[in-house]
């Protein structure tokens, strides 16, 4: 057995087991049986009530996330893409395909709906138990209450119960650096859609549980329970203003607003901070020892992009394309690597200090070992402001940056044949696929699948997008060792026609400024070993410094005054230490990693790209060239474009040859639906479609 299966299974029987505590929680069994005997031997004077649940809930995700960096950074090394991996992609076929295809939930495969369905069996199940136990041994709060009224809290009461479930997952897809989305193939785009259902699905619970509680308050003459905040349990006040915090969220993030209003979605959304220190303190802290891993570790994660964004990144170049299309060049260091489709986040103070907007990586690092490249189209007021900036004779640029995310693998070109549809500035993913199968092509002993791009332009201005294929330093002989074709339609054109605006691509070089550094290879996905110290060393820095708290400031004070330590006070203290935790732990490796990608810069000083060749004080070099001519004319034979008309996509793909062909769609919500659902029909049992985008 290798040492890969050996982690697999670790990671197989921790989940299922942890999976099965969160199963047997309402039930009978668990609650008069196993609580008072593991109350019993874990509940010690280090820990007190909190030591069952660090052991149950929060020690088996954090293991895994821990040993998780170990096997990814052993898949790293070896890089095994053999065939096994695609026998077990063919047994999973039928489960990666589109099965509901329908907004708002958009494009769900059998497996996700499957899921879905498990997880909302569990909160049923879940309720329904709490309900049972409870029902049988209810309890009156107040004198000539009456049956149904304590019936009535009881649903409210449980129906939070339940909503911490969801609050157990929350905070996993939206680890952009995380070692656990990984194991099972996901990224933080691609699974930014789990977050988005299970935020709507626990504010669902928790206004049920809210509004509930102020039926039953009210219904039994007592409104002035809204203002309770007692020492010994939980604090109503705190949960009221938890919940204004997660309204204020759910509200702005529906799509509507979401897109036509999405820096007020962004804005409201930073309340999450807010929203999870209320939360904690109506809870309490043996609940949060519940739910702290996925929080554990998306504070880590945040942290840590928090280090990497005060960093100014050395912008390079930008290439400004006739259709407001702009591409930025950043110096990187060689030991920073990542693989097609991965996203890079990035911040322009003269802009905006605050927003922080996510571009597809269109580089790719084994071809331009020193450089990373984004592409932007001049679309939003952001975007907009930035083509402004960027033509109006700019020598320096400030910008930080965060990432590159992306997957640990390139599992779509495993493929025979690849078919790429794109929409607009949906082109850009392929890019960097395009360019790692180019790469691939001068090795005789990978495999290379046949290549076709259709893109759908509005204007023929747009076609100049195809110019950012190839690098700036690739040649016509790379692409002529792949079979490619690219099929281009420009929809609101009948002819193809030139002004002089649209002939000339513009490039501009940038002034190095001292102060700007490379983007360097982070703690992550670049440092899988350091992430996992960075998460063992906190959380272990976590259990000993709550046992000290307990033991030895908690625990005195409790037996001399012979009275319970105030309830959120010891929240307050749970929240304090995960965050100081954190802080030490990611602060040190992180500044001992900073240091040693210094040194590499250093010695690499001599491969830095010298400046062009241009007219001193010109910070601008034109390049007065044709669309025919550019990229090159390998490049040109290989593309066809269409005027006038839309591409007839259940056409094209029915009639592509091969038995295994991967589609990958990129671009408006009406084109990749109807990828997805040409997929998911019975016509073309070899289409296999593979996800791509979070942009649902």
């Amino acid at each position: 057995m290798s040492m890969e299966t050996a982690l697999r299974m670790i990671f197989i029987v921790l989940f299922l087991g942890w999976l099965m505590v969160w199963v047997l929680l309402p039930t009978k069994t668990y609650k008069q049986a196993w609580t008072p005997k593991l109350k019993t031997k874990l509940n010690s004077t280090y820990f007190g009530e909190q030591g069952t649940n660090l052991l149950l809930f929060t020690f088996p995700m954090m293991f895994i996330a821990a040993l998780s960096c170990v096997y990814l950074h052993i898949q790293k090394k070896q890089k095994n893409f053999t065939s096994r991996s695609v026998v077990k992609s063919n047994l999973l076929a039928f489960w990666r395909r589109p099965l509901l295809v329908m907004a708002p939930l958009g494009i769900v495969t059998a497996m996700e709906l499957a899921f879905a369905a498990m997880f909302v069996v569990l909160l049923i199940w879940s309720l329904s138990n709490y309900l049972y136990v409870s029902f049988g041994h209810l309890h009156m709060h107040k004198a000539g209450e009456k049956v149904w009224q304590a019936k009535f809290r009881s649903v409210s009461l449980r129906l939070g119960y339940v909503g911490n479930i969801c609050w157990a997952f929350l905070f996993f897809p939206v680890s952009r650096g995380s070692s656990i989305l990984p194991l099972i193939g996901l990224t933080s785009e691609s699974s930014i859609k789990y977050h988005i259902w299970l935020g709507h699905l626990s504010m669902v619970l928790f206004a049920a549980h809210a509004i509930g509680f102020i039926i039953y308050w009210a219904m039994t003459n007592q409104m002035a329970e809204m203002l309770q905040w007692g020492k010994d349990w939980v604090p109503n006040v705190a949960g009221e203003i938890a919940i204004v915090f997660a309204m204020a969220m759910w509200v702005t993030s529906f799509p509507r607003v979401r897109r036509n209003m999405f820096e007020v979605f962004f804005y409201t959304h930073h309340l999450y901070a807010l929203y999870i220190f209320f939360y904690v303190l109506h809870v309490g802290s043996a609940y949060f020892c519940m739910i702290i891993p996925g929080i554990f570790l998306f504070l880590v994660d945040r942290f840590l992009r928090f280090l990497q964004s005060r960093q100014r990144a050395r912008l390079v170049s930008a290439r400004l394309l006739p259709s407001g299309i702009v591409e930025l060049n950043f110096s990187k260091s060689q030991g920073l690597t990542y693989n097609p489709t991965s996203t890079l986040f990035i911040n322009v103070p003269s802009i905006s200090k605050l927003q922080w907007h996510p571009f597809t990586v269109t580089s790719n690092c084994n071809m331009e070992p020193d450089r990373l490249s984004i592409v932007i189209k001049r679309e939003g007021r952001w975007s907009q402001k930035l083509y402004q900036e960027l033509s109006s004779s700019v020598d320096h640029l400030n910008v930080s940056l965060e990432g590159p995310y992306g997957p640990t693998s390139s599992p779509f070109l495993r493929h025979e044949s690849l078919v790429m549809v794109s929409g607009g500035s949906g082109i850009t993913p392929f890019i960097s696929i395009i360019r790692e199968i180019i790469f691939r092509s001068q090795s005789a002993n990978l495999h290379i699948p046949r290549v076709l791009l259709i893109c759908a332009f509005k204007n023929s201005g747009d076609l100049t997008m195809l110019d950012l294929l190839l690098p700036i330093s690739g040649t016509h002989t790379q692409i002529s060792k792949m079979q490619f074709q690219i099929e281009a339609y420009v929809t609101r054109e009948n002819e193809q026609t030139f002004t002089d605006s649209q002939k000339l691509l513009q490039t501009i070089w940038f002034k190095s400024d001292p102060a700007d550094s490379p983007v360097s290879a982070t703690v992550g996905p670049n440092n899988w070993l350091w992430l996992g110290a960075i998460i063992s060393s906190s959380f272990v820095m976590f259990l000993l410094f709550l046992g000290i708290v307990t033991r030895y400031y908690i625990f005195p004070i409790e037996h001399k005054t012979n009275e319970t330590y105030h309830f959120t006070l010891r929240a307050l203290w749970d929240m304090f230490l995960v965050c100081i935790c954190i802080f030490i732990a990611s602060s040190a490796i992180f500044l001992w990693c900073k240091k040693q990608n210094a040194m590499e810069v250093k010695s690499n000083l001599n491969l830095e790209v010298p400046t062009p060749t241009t007219s001193p004080g010109s910070h601008f070099h034109v390049a007065d060239r044709e669309l025919e001519s550019l990229p090159h004319q390998s490049l040109v034979q290989a593309t066809k474009v269409h005027f006038g008309s839309r591409p007839d996509l259940k056409k094209i793909l029915s009639e592509c040859k091969g038995s295994d062909i991967g589609v990958l769609v990129c671009g408006p919500r009406k084109m990749r639906h109807e990828v997805a659902k040409i997929c998911s029909s019975g016509l073309a049992d070899k289409l296999h479609l593979e996800s791509i985008s979070f942009n649902w």
